[in-house]
């Protein structure tokens, strides 16, 4: 059994609700979680003291837990480096700096291998469309991405149940009816062919939980809500708890509750495996 911590867009900075942080240090350090994963955003604007912010939290979290986290499109200052003009490393200087290097993490536990594919790539070609609002914001999953998950994904263990994580939401959000990526299709089928057991993402700030029914077994996808005051629709702010075992996944979302000061669990989803 492997239990992971699913939380996105801490967006620490003047978003970040210090109450919100300190119950999910807690909750980490009391329930010591296999693993805990941040789908991305861990800043507002890309600033030191945000990342340093960020890094401190991680570095809490990893005294009790395994931890992987990737890029979230605020983690990057895009406009320094728009449709290859200038530089992607200054770009991304900051988080490589405070956070990790490794954009694309791979980790492993005992029956589950985690991969990380950054879509947040700023302004590239990948990630136009006609909205003027999508700018630096929709991400990106390229075919040379896919292929380089795919290769981690073979070279873990034989029979690991294959957890991909990644910033952007890959199916359509109930309050924003918008994608966060540019080829939502491309991503479908790459959880096809790489055999995808379950996504973890971000972005869309509203929790949800879906089953792909396209395999087998099909693909959960578990988008986490924010963890600061940039919530969609008013709702509160949202992570998960999920539990992988052999036989299934478990999705247990934790809603912050004002008048508890906490987290409080939901109604829990199974899937059979």
């Amino acid at each position: 059994m492997t239990r992971v911590l699913h939380a996105s867009d801490l967006h620490f900075g003047p978003p970040a609700v210090p109450a919100q942080l300190d119950a999910i240090g807690e909750m980490i350090s009391g329930r010591r979680f296999d693993v805990v994963a941040i789908s991305g955003d861990l800043s507002q604007r890309a600033r030191p003291g945000e990342f340093q912010a960020a890094r401190q939290f991680l570095r809490d979290a990893a005294k009790v837990s395994r931890t992987i986290v990737i890029p979230g499109n605020h983690d990057v200052k895009w406009w320094r480096a728009p449709l290859g003009v200038g530089s992607r490393a200054s770009a991304i200087a900051n988080y490589a700096r405070y956070i990790s290097k490794d954009f694309e993490p791979v980790l492993t536990v005992p029956g589950v291998t985690f991969v990380g594919i950054n879509t947040a790539q700023g302004v590239v070609p990948g990630t136009l469309t006609w909205n003027p609002r999508d700018v630096g914001v929709v991400g990106n999953m390229s075919s040379e991405q896919i292929e380089e998950a795919r290769a981690k994904f073979e070279a873990s263990p034989k029979g690991n149940q294959r957890v991909l994580i990644m910033h952007h939401n890959p199916l359509r959000g109930e309050l924003s009816n918008r994608y966060g990526l540019s080829y939502p299709a491309r991503a479908a089928k790459a959880f096809v062919d790489l055999g995808i057991d379950l996504v973890l993402c971000g972005h869309d700030h509203q929790e949800a939980v879906h089953h792909v029914e396209h395999t087998t077994y099909g693909t959960v996808v578990c988008t986490a809500g924010t963890v600061s005051n940039r919530t969609r629709g008013q709702r509160p702010s949202a992570m998960n708890v999920v539990t992988i075992t052999p036989q299934g996944i478990e999705v247990e979302p934790q809603i912050w509750s004002e008048r508890a000061q906490n987290f409080l669990p939901g109604p829990t989803k199974r899937f059979a495996r």
